[in-house]
């Protein structure tokens, strides 16, 4: 009886909002790698140049 409540509110789910759903958690997701990517980015740009202030000194 509780895997036919399960599928049934499976499809139910599935029927009302299902792409919703599924849109706004790779949305989330991608605004998650995003931010990472431009902090990575920002890190390495900071990176380099402070490397190339350390190395013009020697």
């Amino acid at each position: 009886m509780p895997i036919l409540i399960i599928v049934l509110l499976a499809i139910a789910i599935a029927q009302i909002g299902f792409w919703d759903t599924l849109q706004a958690i790779f949305g989330a997701i991608g605004i998650i790698i995003l931010f990472w990517v431009i902090v990575a980015a920002l890190a390495a740009s900071v990176g380099a140049y402070f490397y190339s202030r350390v190395r013009r000194r020697f």
